[in-house]
């Protein structure tokens, strides 16, 4: 920029010479300055030209201190607010704001440096996680009065406002100190730690705890080992009138009269959303473990639970309780049919798998190896319908034999439980999952694993569903989302059908697909049923199922829309 000069003019006594040497005319245009001519008199006149040019700062200011550099790192003088504020380089903007003008160094303002240690943060952190108060960091924490907490104020008066890592007893040594301890005492010096001697028979436990211990070992002692390893007594309740109808048939004969065709393995075409809640059927005093439809038509529901009874019910017409079965001395881990339903096993947490008729309710026969079994599965090849296998708790997969009763394989290549088995490939193999956070696929009857499928960020996987289509295996992951691995050849993860927004951290909720592959449904630890679109892995639907958590969803495979769920509050419920 700019700014015109001062011009100054003499009358015409002076010379021409001197006039001569003020104006230049290749320099200044001679039309340009003649408004400026003086009239002619004898005075001088002198004209002070407009300056229209804004205030802008130049070198002399800068150095002056009108202006301040940004990039100076120490200011000699107390500047103005004008100084420090004024624009780095232009003009003020006239039309700028109070708010435009107020410094922000981030979009809703200006945030002053601050510096937290590490430490008090987080200690005061798990504080308020903890007891729910904590230091108020806008308030002098020197007078420590009750305005300088927040949170739970009542909570830290009377904790005196201790942090997390204060309260608590103090771990004192409780071991006795003997002679020869003393570094000074150089002649009976036996070292560092001998100046302490461990009590022989360690801590002694308090009195509640000594009775307790008594009380466990006196009736161990009265059972006897081999009486507590003993199976329990089997027995059954028949709950119906009468176990077989005017014709001679059993509650296992599928219904005729439900509007729908039972028999074949038809599916529906399509698939809706459940809404509402239909029946509950309780009779289990605790928690559900697991549900298990009758195979083919479903008109039956199977349900273990942790008040060591299986039950069988009606899915339809008057959905009773069928029949009772009695015959596990702990909880009831997994159960599972044979291809017709005439049979399926159980599997309890007093380590026992036994095999039981459904019709008549009586048990088959036993089977264990002193190991507790976590799932159970038949063979689905109608040529071996008399091999089983069951995952153990000792990392081994079991195969026996019904007919002989007899271990005849075993597939021990997993690190941790085996919690689920599932047969794929037209039953040509089976894939495991264990809690050593992997997934083995085996060949029937071949004890070497040929895929071994594990990731640094893969998790648990304690329940898996294969898909109607037989194509896809879903599998729930205890990072609180469901995976879907191939089931044919190459088992890939499919990375783009992975289904969130449930939390089920710590349970093996069971998943399940609705027969046209439409939908996922699962439960979840808050006792919610999720559906999600299988196409754009969308939540659709959520329902509130269960007090506790819901352990297990089926979608019947005959119906459009029936789902049931089973929770720990011990009630299995029906939704349409």
């Amino acid at each position: 920029m700019m700014t015109a000069p001062l011009v100054s003019y003499r009358s015409d006594s002076d010379s021409d010479n001197d006039t001569k040497s003020q104006v230049h005319p290749e320099k200044v245009d001679p039309d340009a300055l003649a408004h400026l001519q003086p009239l002619k008199s004898g005075r001088t006149m002198s004209l002070a030209v407009l300056n229209s040019a804004p205030e802008v700062a130049v070198k002399e200011a800068v150095e002056t201190g009108v202006h301040l550099d940004p990039s100076l790192k120490e200011v000699t003088y107390n500047p103005t607010y004008e100084t420090m504020f004024a624009p780095e380089f232009g003009p003020v903007n006239p039309y700028t704001s109070q708010q435009m003008a107020a410094p922000r160094n981030m979009l809703s303002g200006y945030a002053e440096p601050a510096h937290v240690n590490n430490f008090m943060f987080e200690q005061q952190r798990r504080t308020f996680s903890t007891f729910g108060y904590a230091l108020d960091p806008s308030v002098d924490t020197s007078q420590n009065s009750s305005n300088s907490y927040i949170g739970a104020v009542d909570e830290a008066e009377k904790k005196k406002g201790l942090t997390v890592f204060e309260v608590g007893p103090k771990k004192t040594d409780k071991r006795k100190k003997v002679q020869g301890g003393e570094a000074n005492d150089i002649d009976n010096y036996l070292g560092p730690w001998a100046k302490y001697v461990d009590e022989k028979d360690g801590a002694k436990p308090s009195e509640d705890e000594q009775k307790e211990l008594d009380e466990i070992t006196a009736k161990r002692q009265k059972k006897g080992r081999n009486e507590e390893e003993a199976p329990a007594e089997e027995k059954t309740i028949l709950h119906v009138k009468d176990a077989y109808d005017y014709q001679g048939r059993s509650y296992l004969h599928v219904p005729q009269d439900v509007g729908i065709n039972l028999r074949t393995a038809d599916i529906p075409d399509k698939c809706y959303l459940p809404k509402k809640q239909i029946h509950v059927w309780s009779g289990h005093t605790k928690g559900v473990s697991a549900i298990r439809l009758f195979p083919v038509s479903g008109h039956l529901l199977l349900s273990c639970s942790m008040d060591c009874k299986i039950k069988l019910w009606e899915v339809y017409n008057e959905r009773r309780c069928v029949r009772t079965f009695i015959g596990h001395s702990k909880a009831v881990r997994d159960i599972c049919f044979n291809n017709t339903g005439t049979q399926y096993m159980s599997a309890a947490y007093d380590r026992y798998l036994k095999l039981w008729d459904t019709e008549t309710g009586q048990c088959i026969s036993r089977f264990t190896n002193r190991k507790v079994p976590y799932c159970v599965k038949f063979n689905p090849d109608e040529d071996k319908q008399n091999l089983f296998v069951a995952g153990m708790s000792d990392k081994k997969i079991v195969q026996w034999d019904v007919r002989t009763g007899e271990v005849v394989q075993e597939y021990d290549r997993h690190l941790g439980a085996v919690n689920t088995i599932t047969f794929v490939d037209e039953n040509r193999r089976f894939v495991s999952t264990s809690d050593d956070k992997s997934l083995r696929v085996w060949e029937w009857d071949i004890p070497v694993d040929f895929k071994y499928i594990a990731e640094p960020s893969m998790h648990s996987m304690p329940a898996v569903t294969l898909s109607p289509n037989g194509k896809w295996l879903a599998c729930q992951s205890m990072d609180n989302q469901i995976l879907i691995f191939g089931a044919q050849n190459r088992f890939r993860l499919n990375k783009k059908k992975i289904f969130k927004g449930h939390m089920v951290a710590g349970y093996a909720c069971q998943v399940d697909f609705s027969p046209d592959m439409s939908y996922v449904v699962s439960g979840d630890a808050d006792g919610k049923l999720n559906i999600w679109d299988w196409k754009t892995t969308k939540l659709y639907h959520r329902i509130k199922a269960h007090d506790k958590v819901c352990i297990s969803a089926l979608w019947h495979p005959h119906e459009t829309s029936k789902v049931i769920t089973c929770g720990w509050d011990g009630q299995i419920k029906l939704w349409d």
